[in-house]
């Protein structure tokens, strides 16, 4: 598990680009995707609801049903039917890699057009940038795959969980 001190790998600027332009931006689905197993980690085996969660965010609840339900054909929430039932983690936080979650969760994670199944781009045949895009998103995606949910839960108290009484 990471430091608190590494806490800017996480949080930190990416200095590269000049100040308030955004590099790169994942959806608000592989958002909630963190959000949604990052509040379940902290709650260890008690099964949280889609409207606690959505609550504790600020997020749709009808989103959040949709990650929930991704999350759980893809064997990293189980779900609990029933009048007290609700969802926890399927996997221990520390065997869930950032990576396999984008990539379980953002099938079709197309950085340009050419990366489509549905690629109608004129200029495919003779454009060079799809190479060094292919690359860059390989290595954003190994990056992701050294870390887990576990590195992401410093604190759970940040992530809406009250201290232990």
């Amino acid at each position: 598990m990471r430091k608190a001190s590494d806490r800017s790998i996480f949080f930190g600027q990416i200095t590269r680009c000049a100040a308030g332009e955004t590099p790169m931006r994942l959806t608000s689905f592989f958002d909630y995707t963190l959000r949604l197993l990052m509040y379940a980690a902290t709650h260890g085996d008690r099964l949280i609801t889609i409207e606690e969660t959505a609550s504790v965010y600020g997020i749709s609840r009808t989103h959040l049903m949709k990650v929930a339900n991704q999350l759980t054909r893809a064997g990293y929430l189980k779900a609990v039917r029933g009048r007290s039932g609700g969802l926890m983690l399927a996997k221990r936080p520390n065997r869930i890699k950032l990576g396999d979650v984008l990539c379980a969760t953002e099938p079709d994670f197309a950085l340009v057009e050419c990366f489509s199944s549905n690629n109608r781009c004129p200029i495919t045949s003779s454009c060079r940038l799809r190479a060094p895009l292919r690359e860059a998103l390989n290595a954003f995606t190994t990056t992701l795959d050294r870390y887990t949910l576990a590195d992401l839960i410093l604190n759970p108290k940040d992530f809406g969980v009250p201290p232990a009484a």
